[in-house]
């Protein structure tokens, strides 16, 4: 990889990483509700499902779409309705602490492990990742190019998100009141959702990885 390209890169990582976003509008929530260091493992999962994901796509995976586009179809169909769920969970997620009966069992944030599943059913982070390797992994040296981008988002994705949670956390001091911190949430959930208006109105997986040759 040529340094202009390696440079192009880490400007698209940096850029891709830090803007709005599912990944960062729910850490920034989780950072509210729970603080930042039960929303590290949210963090984790986010930049290391990432990389898996797009490590995966690049031996191969956005193959699939082109072979089977009821894949693609069905991908996006389970992206918005589980994203419309958890909007739905944020909006009416009892506050930490309150004397509510549920609120125990609704406080807790997203585990490694879920934050890396989401990755899967993330609109952005599957056009992170197309464009990623389809743009930044050069042909005649796929392999390493591939490493290489896995690294550059690897060392740029979780700084920027783990801003995003910070952010929530340094929120969280104004909204003690539980009337404001329900406001906050509906207002996560409501952006969370606006989030989806590119993925209903315009296909954001219509990427060149994605047509058939």
């Amino acid at each position: 990889m040529t340094q202009e390209l390696l440079l192009a890169l880490c400007g698209f990582a940096l850029v891709s990483s830090i803007t709005p976003g599912p990944n960062n509008l729910m850490l920034m929530a989780s950072g509210t509700n729970f603080g930042f260091m039960r929303t590290i493992p949210h963090m984790l999962g986010v930049s290391i499902g990432f990389v898996v994901m797009t490590v995966l796509v690049g031996l191969g995976l956005a193959q699939v779409f082109v072979a089977y586009p009821i894949a693609y179809t069905a991908l996006k169909g389970g992206s918005v309705i589980y994203l419309i769920y958890l909007s739905w969970k944020i909006a009416t997620a009892t506050p930490p602490g309150s004397d509510h009966p549920n609120a125990q069992a609704n406080a807790k944030p997203f585990t490694f492990l879920q934050a890396c599943l989401f990755q899967w059913v993330n609109p952005k982070a599957w056009t992170m990742s197309l464009m990623s390797v389809t743009a930044y992994v050069p042909s005649e040296d796929p392999i390493s190019g591939l490493v290489i981008v896995a690294v550059v988002f690897g060392l740029i994705n979780l700084p920027t998100v783990s801003l995003w949670a910070y952010a929530g956390m340094q929120l969280r001091q104004f909204l003690q009141d539980p009337v404001k911190l329900r406001i906050f949430n509906i207002v996560a959930a409501v952006t969370l959702l606006a989030s989806l208006y590119p993925v209903i109105t315009h296909d954001l997986l219509a990427h060149p990885a994605l047509q058939a040759k």
